[in-house]
């Protein structure tokens, strides 16, 4: 199968997170969003990432379909899952992706109000899946789930942004931090993404056009609102 891919798109993220995970074979094409080829416009409906061009040809789009489709086509992450546990899966997950244009708007942010007032917004999710994690590895137990790959997004971007900046968008979330550390140990993230995934990251998300970019200096740049939009993937 093929995966059509923006490089920093979190929901194509998503999407081969899962492939590895369940250790699918699979091959990537990016494309420019900004200059979308023809071909691509012709077999995604939407005309956004991802786009997964199964064995037989047929094309799928929407990356909740798609993740939902390699569950059910391929043996699932967790077996013996009852039909409630896997709704209540996908509500956890849906919160997830959900808020990952919240996440790319919040690391565009060019000043520190904005920022402020984006990271509390982010912060609200992030409040109620730390209310609800236990004292397990991941999110239902001590094996990775649907949830997990679903949420592997948003936690990776936070610790790219921590490491580099020493901006912490987790916060003061311990079991929320110590699901983060589980999950950046298994290796996915890095797994996920093209091998200068970072580099092309850190060029949109940390350029002098963003405070977090600037060291958190305030100057009068010219600030693009694409990733507060679903422009960016």
């Amino acid at each position: 199968m093929k995966i059509i891919s923006f490089k920093i798109c979190p929901f194509v993220q998503r999407v081969t997170a899962l492939l590895e995970a369940k250790g699918i074979q699979y091959d990537l094409e990016f494309i420019s969003l900004s200059d979308k080829p023809q071909w691509f416009l012709d077999i995604s409906p939407n005309g956004q990432v991802p786009v997964l061009i199964a064995d037989n040809g047929k094309v799928l789009f929407e990356s909740d379909a798609i993740v939902e489709y390699l569950e059910e086509a391929y043996p699932p992450l967790q077996n013996e899952i009852a039909p409630e546990d896997k709704a209540i899966n996908r509500a956890w997950s849906y919160l997830a992706s959900k808020n990952y244009l919240v996440q790319c708007s919040a690391q565009r942010s060019p000043d520190q109000i904005v920022l402020e007032e984006r990271t509390n917004k982010l912060g609200k999710a992030f409040d109620k899946v730390e209310n609800q994690l236990g004292d397990t590895p991941f999110f239902g137990g001590d094996t990775i789930s649907m949830v997990d790959i679903a949420w592997l997004t948003l936690l990776h971007r936070a610790e790219i942004i921590e490491r580099r900046t020493g901006y912490d968008f987790v916060g003061d979330r311990p079991k929320l931090k110590r699901w983060q550390k589980q999950i950046m140990q298994t290796g996915l993230a890095e797994k996920s993404v093209a091998k200068d995934f970072e580099d092309a990251f850190a060029t949109f998300y940390l350029s002098d056009k963003t405070y977090l970019g600037r060291g958190g200096k305030v100057d009068n740049c010219c600030f693009s609102e694409a990733c507060a939009t679903d422009a960016c993937c």
